[in-house]
């Protein structure tokens, strides 16, 4: 069975060693395959069309002979004559390249003349006046073609016949037909190489686009991600194009996300690094014990401050990178994830004496993604409710099962303007009057990964008047069974009507 062919890369050393193929040749292949197999079938098609060809002008002239032999056969009183003179054999024995024979065979299945080589064959149920029919046989070894009447009296009994055969060798028969197959395959072995050749040139012509978009690519330089030009380019490569150039688009967020990740952390590292600076030349300055230690103390909490800067930095990049790349999504069940991380923050809400809860649904919540993007998630809107939480206030987090998966996350703190509910997933916004020390990127972070997980949040204002809700709808897990479903808040009804 023809294949196609597979060729290795040119370079052994680039990419994986795996074996590739090449365009050119597959069309090639799959254009000559079917040419190489009909091939042979069309030959053998030619020899049986020139046999039959061959047969009829000697199968015409066999009959002839038949009927001439028939006009000597007298049928009289019940009995089968035969007046055959001697030029008339003399005729049938005249062929200088076939042997002829001839038999007639009596009511009795006797001989009355001829040859008793040819095989005799069995009489019919009922004859056609004057047809001739022709069948193949073999005589001493050698084939040959045979041409053989019935005669019936008008008046005898059914199944009393005379049989009249002629019988010829295909020397002459197959000296047609080679000649006939020879006139028609001696010009397919010159259309054939032509043929090929005129495909190559073909082909070659048809993916010289290919290689002027490959000269074109290979001339850009390194940081040049701008989109190729589809104009002039065949209608086939064109989606290859788009989808190419859809990818540089999105090379060119990643590098234009990693640039403002450098530059944001070159900003906010400077003013921390630099309180440091000061603060250690002052240490370094006094001389009474008491002032050093607070200086130390003052160091120690600028170090914590750049350590957490750094950390939101890395996960604001993490969050920003090539998701689909860097991280494999599983399925995560939200509920088993909040449990085994709550207990981090509870020596923090203890040290500020709040009512530190948790609420669920008491059954598996299933979402697709990551789940270390999504403990980044959750950890910033604990570790923001704990932290704008006053001493003695309530933070509880919640998870509500609907045709979607809910949490929340809902604190007693300062709250959020209404002005401001926005503003805060921007980078390093701050909301005015917050005595509490940050970044400015735990909620940008949030919003960065949830977006990634096809998720929506939110800040909602607290029922209670005092606080804010911060609130994350993520898609449910296709595949997975439906939980019981818990009843919505108004404010959640109000953004996420059912489906």
């Amino acid at each position: 069975m023809w294949s196609p062919r597979w060729r290795k890369a040119a370079d052994e050393g680039e990419g994986d060693g795996k074996a590739f193929n090449s365009l050119f040749g597959e069309i090639l292949d799959w254009m000559l395959a079917p040419l190489l197999f009909l091939w042979p079938i069309s030959i053998i098609v030619t020899h049986n069309v020139a046999n039959s060809i061959a047969n009829q002008p000697y199968d015409q002239a066999l009959a002839v002979n038949v009927r001439a032999i028939a006009r000597l056969v007298k049928l009289e009183g019940g009995q089968a004559r035969v007046n055959f003179p001697a030029p008339a054999r003399l005729i049938l024995r005249a062929d200088e390249d076939d042997t002829v024979y001839y038999q007639v065979i009596g009511f009795k299945g006797e001989l009355l003349a001829g040859d008793k080589d040819i095989p005799p064959i069995a009489s019919p149920d009922s004859v056609v006046p004057d047809l001739v029919m022709f069948r193949d046989e073999s005589i001493a070894g050698e084939e040959v073609r045979v041409a053989y009447q019935f005669l019936q009296p008008i008046d005898s009994q059914p199944g009393k016949l005379v049989l009249l055969q002629v019988a010829e060798t295909r020397n002459k028969r197959s000296t047609l037909a080679s000649r006939v197959v020879t006139g028609v395959l001696l010009p397919q072995f010159a259309i054939i190489p032509i043929a090929v050749i005129l495909v190559w040139m073909g082909l070659s012509r048809g993916i010289a686009p290919l290689n002027n978009l490959q000269r074109l690519i290979r001339r850009r330089r390194p940081s040049d991600l701008s989109p190729i030009s589809v104009s002039g380019v065949p209608e086939e490569v064109r989606p290859l194009i788009i989808a190419f150039n859809e990818m540089m688009a999105r090379l060119e967020e990643n590098l234009q996300a990693q640039q403002r990740f450098i530059a944001d952390a070159a900003h906010q590292m400077r003013t921390p690094l630099t309180g440091l600076r000061m603060q250690t030349d002052l240490a370094l300055m006094e001389t009474d014990p008491t002032q050093v230690h607070r200086s130390l103390v003052h160091i120690s909490q600028s170090a914590e401050r750049a350590g957490h800067l750094i950390n939101q930095l890395l996960s604001l990049a993490r969050a920003e990178a090539s998701y689909e790349k860097i991280y494999a999504v599983e399925r995560v069940d939200l509920e088993s994830l909040l449990r085994t991380m709550l207990s981090d923050f509870v020596p923090r809400a203890r040290q500020k004496n709040i009512d530190f809860g948790l609420e669920t649904t008491e059954a598996p919540l299933v979402i697709d993604g990551n789940p270390v993007l999504l403990g980044e998630l959750l950890k910033n809107l604990i570790d923001n409710a704990i932290k704008y939480t006053p001493e003695g206030g309530c933070v509880t987090v919640r998870t509500i099962a609907t045709e979607r998966a809910i949490v929340e996350v809902e604190d007693t703190g300062i709250g959020v303007p209404d002005s401001d509910r926005e503003r805060v997933f921007e980078r390093f916004y701050r909301v005015l009057g917050s005595t509490e020390s940050g970044s400015g990127l735990g909620l940008p972070i949030v919003r960065e990964i949830a977006e990634l997980h096809r998720a929506k949040v939110s800040l909602i204002p607290n029922p209670s008047g005092k606080g804010t809700i911060a609130q994350v709808v993520f898609p449910r897990s296709r595949g997975t069974a439906d939980d019981t479903d818990a009843p919505l808040p108004a404010a959640v009804r109000e953004q996420f009507p059912p489906a």
